[in-house]
């Protein structure tokens, strides 16, 4: 059973997440949809669409906080004195953009193992218009070489002040039938978007 966190690496994390959960409140109309398909045990692959700088916030937000989430952070960022500490505190994984970054790969299937929580972006960056893009490889790589829960989010919405946002948790995909043809990251990577292609439709505003 994965043992909740203490205050340790992860303090920092849980002092933003409650910080940040305080201000999207303020700012955004958030509704929440499926929370009971958070494994409460094992490692997680947390896998969402990418529309804004906010969607950390609530991906954070739509996680139980003794599940704390490690996202990806530019490296540069962590040149940066005091940020370097804040991410460093928050428990964030730095990450060379553009560029196959070796030491991250083997930082994020170390933290599956020991059954932590990672979000990761399959696009791999942010949409410019809303339109869900395809995936990268990489999201297939981590839920192909691991035994983590892939958990599909859809986060649906403007980010405008009030403007009401839909975060849709789908149930963990079964990967054994690709794991057991031995597929391709590419084609896991293709369902895990898929899925959360299905979750952005189903549950879309139609007002």
């Amino acid at each position: 059973m994965t043992k909740p966190l203490n205050n340790g690496p992860f303090g920092m994390y849980r002092m933003a997440r409650a910080v940040v959960y305080g201000i999207q409140k303020v700012v955004f109309r958030v509704e929440y949809i499926g929370r009971e398909h958070v494994p409460m045990d094992g490692s997680i692959l947390v896998c969402s669409n990418h529309q804004s700088n906010w969607d950390p916030v609530l991906l954070a937000s739509a996680i139980p906080k003794h599940r704390p989430l490690r996202f990806f952070a530019k490296k540069e960022l962590f040149g940066v004195p005091v940020l370097k500490h804040i991410l460093k505190r928050a428990g964030q994984i730095p990450v060379s953009r553009g560029e196959g970054d070796r030491q991250a790969l083997r930082v994020v299937l170390q933290k599956l193992k020991e059954e932590e929580a990672i979000s990761i972006f399959p696009e791999g960056t942010r949409s410019k218009d809303g339109t869900l893009g395809k995936a990268q490889a990489g999201v297939g790589f981590f839920a192909m070489r691991s035994e983590a829960h892939v958990l599909p989010i859809a986060i649906i919405g403007k980010y405008t002040f009030r403007g009401k946002l839909r975060v849709v948790i789908g149930e963990p995909i079964d990967l054994s039938r690709l794991k057991a043809e031995k597929a391709s990251a590419q084609e896991a990577a293709d369902l895990i978007m898929e899925t959360i292609a299905d979750l952005y439709m189903k549950h879309s505003f139609t007002d």
